[in-house]
């Protein structure tokens, strides 16, 4: 035997042993006791599994999972796709599924195919261990390990059910349990990185999966079929089958809130800290089911110097984030205020200074004043102070913002008058590509080079590196810079009288002109 043998033997002999261990019985109890006990847990399937899977069922489900199970198990002939994030135990919560199903005879035999046989085999790994060691399966369904019959990509227990691990492109036709077709199709850990920036690779696997692994299934019979992966790209056989589910249940690391989804296990130092470590493309690829594409729209930022002197003025504007727009993503994501310092010097938009994320009123309020000391400590040129106030903000605007603001400018000492700007915006992802790309483009959007290691300003940054026109990342702070820039824009163009030529010079300038 080989030492990688040797190793993965060694494994395998240690899960077995911690299921044996994490499973102790009651071995006072008597057969009927044991059946009464077993037709309870079989009449609450969430009691089943954490009675059956101690060792892995240490938190308490959370609401999702509990209706996943709920519809996994009552609905026969069911298509369900799963893109939980990690760390929410989709391959696990389903492995407790099937085995209930497989245990209880309401299902008798499964195929899990995998991006390879190598991964099929790891994923059905804690199946076939759970069958052989787990004492309790053992004292309330008898004897589940077959001998003959016990392969690490197909096995078939006593009681006659199959379990079948294919990796994708493998030939599972015909594949059946005596007469009896698959009825569980579990596809996990399907799709790959690479594969998914090949479209032909992925049409051919999609295929695989429409032409040879589904047609397995009996037409007369209900099939349950689960698929469980994140959506890691924006074409990909998860999003695929999503399209043809029955039910496709899209659960994040945290809700729109940001608040954990699985706070019994996952608490939100835990995911801050974990988070903290990869780049936000990785968190939201793996932890948000948002697999953004860098540098779509703004390719690299420009950074530099700011020319205090050549402002004419400058602005602080606010976007208090309250939205008129019903179902953007704004409000689907959960939306982040924005305060940013910014000055025009000719033709160039300077970012000089901002906040951008979740705060209270009083700390929205403090962060005027801070913008304003800073720009007050390098230049005298008038200051306008704005916040987008639509007629949905407007309330918020009279009934909060200005209070505080009041409440504010007497801890300060300093009388700092808010606008509100009410003027209507489109589109907000059209607006910021179409007024802020091009300034990009050509070079006439900067951001400010002392303040490039600011935590604030890496935020702005970012979301100018993940912006598109889908708006699937945060472009609150971003849509915060390009009302500041109308706002600007506009205000020069009052400060600057129209220019009246003669109709006497524009008739001579044009030779059709009469």
């Amino acid at each position: 035997m080989k030492q990688i043998d040797r190793d993965a033997l060694k494994e395998w002999e240690e899960l077995k042993e911690s299921i044996y261990n994490d499973t102790p019985i009651d071995e006072s109890m008597s057969p009927a006791e044991i059946e009464k006990h077993r037709l309870y847990l079989e009449a609450h399937p969430v009691e089943w599994m954490q009675f059956f899977f101690p060792k892995y069922a240490k938190a308490s489900f959370a609401p999702f999972h509990i209706k996943a199970i709920q519809r996994l198990i009552r609905n026969p002939e069911w298509f369900e796709v799963l893109s939980w994030s990690r760390e929410l135990a989709k391959s696990t919560l389903v492995m407790f599924v099937v085995l209930y199903l497989i245990l209880t005879g309401r299902k008798s035999t499964v195929i899990l195919a995998a991006a390879t046989q190598k991964a099929a085999t790891r994923l059905l790994a804690p199946y076939r261990a759970n069958l052989e060691a787990n004492r309790r399966i053992k004292q309330y369904y008898g004897e589940q390990m077959s001998v003959g019959e016990w392969a690490e990509l197909e096995f078939k227990t006593e009681q006659g059910a199959m379990f079948l691990g294919v990796g994708a492109g493998d030939a599972p036709r015909g594949a059946r349990n005596e007469a009896v077709r698959p009825d569980i199709l579990l596809l996990d850990d399907f799709d790959t990185d690479e594969e998914c920036m090949n479209p032909d690779v992925l049409d051919k696997k999609w295929d695989w999966w429409e032409h040879a692994l589904y047609p397995t299934r009996s037409i007369s019979e209900p099939t349950l079929i689960i698929f469980c992966g994140n959506i890691i790209a924006e074409d990909c056989c998860i999003v695929r089958a999503g399209k043809f589910a029955d039910h496709w249940d899209i659960v994040n690391i945290r809700d729109r809130n940001g608040r954990s989804t699985w706070p019994e296990k996952n608490t939100e130092e835990h995911i801050d800290r974990a988070l903290a470590k990869v780049s936000t493309k990785a968190q939201q690829g793996e932890y948000f089911n948002n697999p953004i594409v860098e540098g779509k729209t703004f390719g690299p930022r420009k950074w530099g110097k700011i020319p205090w002197r050549k402002f004419p003025f400058l602005c602080i504007y606010a976007d208090p984030t309250q939205s008129e727009a019903k179902g953007t993503a704004k409000n689907k994501k959960g939306s982040l205020k924005a305060v940013w310092l910014l000055g025009k010097s000719e033709r160039t938009l300077y970012v000089i200074k901002g906040f951008l994320g979740k705060m209270t009123t009083d700390e929205y309020a403090t962060h005027f004043f801070t913008l304003y000391l800073y720009a007050r400590m390098r230049t005298q040129v008038p200051i306008f102070v704005v916040q987008e106030n639509n007629s949905l903000q407007d309330p918020f605007f009279q009934q909060v913002f200005r209070p505080a603001f009041a409440r504010k400018s007497r801890e300060m000492g300093i009388n700092l008058s808010v606008l509100p700007d009410e003027k209507k915006k489109t589109d907000k992802a059209v607006r910021i590509e179409a007024n802020l790309e091009p300034l990009h483009r050509e070079g006439l959007l900067v951001l400010n080079e002392d303040e490039r290691d600011d935590p604030q300003m890496k935020a702005l940054d970012e979301e100018f590196k993940f912006f598109t026109l889908a708006l699937k990342f945060h472009a609150d702070g971003v849509d915060c810079v390009e009302g500041g820039n109308r706002f600007i824009d506009d205000k020069m163009g009052e400060l600057q009288p129209p220019v009246t030529i003669p109709r006497r010079v524009m008739a001579r300038r044009n030779k059709f002109r009469q």
